[in-house]
C-alpha cells in the first residue's frame, strides 16, 4: 500500500513558477516508477510527466518539454515536479501517481495508487 499527498500548487501569473511535491510512503517507493498527470475542467486526466525508479528515465509530454523537470528523492520517500514558465493552459488540478513495474509508464491505467489531486491556477 502507497499513500501519496501532493503539496505546493496554488495561483500563479503566467510565466511564474511553482514546485509541486509528492510525499510517499511506504517502504517501497524506491521501486515505483513515478508520474504526474494533470486534470482541467471538464477534460480527460491527461500525461505530464514521469521518472523511472532510479530517476535515471524521464519522460514529459510535448507541451512542457524544457519547461517542466520530475524528479525524485528516494531518501525523502518524494517526487517533485518543477514547472516554469507557466502559461494559463497549465491550470489543472495535478496529480501524483506511483506504478509498481518501477516505470516509466505513460497511461493512466498502468499506475496502481493515486494522490487526491492539488489545484494549480495560472492566470494570464
Amino acid at each position: 500500500q502507497v499513500v501519496l499527498v501532493e503539496s505546493g500548487g496554488g495561483l500563479v501569473q503566467a510565466g511564474g513558477s511553482l514546485r509541486l511535491s509528492c510525499a510517499a510512503s511506504g517502504r517501497t517507493f524506491s521501486r515505483y516508477g513515478m508520474g504526474w498527470f494533470r486534470q482541467a475542467p471538464g477534460k480527460e486526466r491527461r500525461f505530464v510527466a514521469v521518472i523511472n525508479w532510479t530517476g535515471a528515465r524521464t519522460y514529459y509530454t510535448d507541451s512542457v518539454k524544457g519547461r517542466f523537470t520530475i524528479s525524485r528523492d528516494n531518501a525523502k520517500n518524494t517526487v517533485y515536479l518543477q514547472m516554469n514558465n507557466l502559461k494559463p493552459e497549465d491550470t489543472a488540478v495535478y496529480y501524483c501517481a506511483a506504478e509498481a513495474a518501477s516505470g516509466p509508464a505513460i497511461a493512466a491505467n498502468e499506475y496502481d495508487y493515486w494522490g487526491q489531486g492539488i489545484q494549480v491556477t495560472v492566470s494570464s
